[in-house]
């Protein structure tokens, strides 16, 4: 069977940073070919790819993910009938939202409130985080006042009693138009397995290509009210930080993404057209965002020395393999320039191996003379032909006759 996949490998250096920590507030490692490694988890990075989409895509394409699920969708409800009071909106969000999904939604037990507390609104929530899409919610939004102008909470209860059509509605309103992330990075519906949506991207572990400690900063802070006479700092303390050179690795099932995002929705749009947005987005969102953690402290903002894009019809290839035997600091110090030729060797010699088609699209995307030994490897492009050359290749794979389109 013929499939698409987008393979995105990147080199990156970090300078001393802290972009992903554990509970301890210490940056990320793991044991690699013997070695312990910088690590930045898959969670990181694509909460940060999530995050660059805001950028890259309207707010219709994206989706919210939340517990507050009944204060989105009834902000919707309000929007479109504004004589709606503000807590009968939210008790008919909930109840939507429960017909739906069937998760409860309701509000949360609070101990020990004041007065202050008492008299607010309490929000209704899901037991867990909810992902839906800006057009399914929406959707919901006109279902939940359809027949109903009055956004009568009992009179949608009888409606979906007595109607098993507009029930139906209801659910499928969850289950369609799905956003750019969710298709990317799927969707789990603890109480309605049948609602989950298969992510078609798989982002690894991004790990250092060579040995890397953990070094802290120890700084002090001093009280702008101090006397010139009073000695000591206002405050003092240690944050845990390192520094390297980064092996990142993503990979796009474009067959699965076209799916969970369908076909356009336009009448003169090209059946093709959602995926290649999709696919161009989430090609220069991986490739440009960064994980903000201590970002302030640390304003460790680079960005890729070098990028390869494979787009493969097999299966997806990771080449870390390439760095289970760490790097070694070159003479002048630096580990950009060997880990480049130890992909140049490694990529072709891998491939001839498992017999992998030569006649793939790959693409280079490099930045200075230490990554040179990628050029003859593929296509050398810049960042914008790079994402025009994909949008291209994806509407020519998956719009061929006979494809998943």
């Amino acid at each position: 069977m013929t499939r698409t996949i987008l393979d995105i490998h990147i080199l990156q250096s970090v300078p001393p940073s802290n972009l992903n920590r554990d509970d301890t507030g210490t940056p990320k490692t793991a044991i690699y070919g013997g070695v312990r490694r910088a690590r930045v988890s898959s969670q990181a990075w694509k909460r940060a790819t999530r995050k660059a989409f805001g950028d890259l895509l309207p707010p219709s394409e994206l989706g919210v993910r939340t517990k507050k699920v009944a204060d989105a969708l009834a902000e919707r409800i309000t929007g479109l009938k504004p004589s709606l009071r503000a807590s009968a909106s939210i008790e008919l969000a909930a109840e939507v939202m429960h017909a739906a999904t069937g998760s409860k939604i309701a509000a949360p037990k609070r101990r020990g409130k004041g007065e202050a507390e008492a008299e607010r609104e309490p929000s209704h929530e899901s037991s867990y985080l909810m992902f839906l899409s800006s057009r399914q919610l929406d959707a919901l939004a006109v279902l939940a006042l359809e027949g109903n102008p009055g956004g009568d909470l009992k009179a949608f209860k009888e409606a979906l009693k007595n109607n098993k059509e507009y029930k139906a509605r209801v659910r499928d309103a969850v289950d369609s138009r799905h956003s750019v992330d969710i298709a990317l990075f799927g969707r789990m519906v603890a109480d309605s397995p049948d609602l989950n949506v298969e992510g078609a991207t798989q982002v690894a572990h991004a790990i250092g290509v060579h040995p890397s400690e953990i070094e802290s900063d120890y700084f002090t802070a001093v009280d702008d009210r101090s006397a010139d006479e009073e000695s000591g700092a206002g405050m003092i303390g240690t944050i845990d930080f390192n520094s390297a050179t980064l092996y990142r690795y993503a990979a796009v099932d474009l067959d699965e993404l076209h799916h969970n995002l369908g076909i356009g929705l336009q009448e003169n749009e090209h059946p093709t057209t959602p995926v290649q947005k999709a696919a161009s987005a989430f090609l220069e969102a991986f490739i440009t965002s960064l994980p903000t953690g201590k970002i302030n402290t640390f304003g460790n903002h680079t960005l890729p020395a070098a990028v390869i894009v494979k787009l493969r019809s097999q299966r997806p290839i990771s080449f870390v393999g390439a760095f289970e035997e760490p790097v070694r600091q070159a003479a002048e110090g630096g580990y950009v320039r060997e880990s480049c030729k130890r992909l140049a060797a490694y990529i072709p010699a891998l491939e001839r191996q498992y017999g992998v088609p030569d006649d793939q699209p790959t693409w280079i995307f490099r930045v200075g003379e230490e990554t040179r030994a990628l050029a003859e490897l593929g296509t050398e492009v810049t960042l914008g032909t790079l994402t025009k050359a994909v949008e291209d290749a994806v509407a020519e794979r998956l719009g061929a006759p006979g494809s998943a389109a």
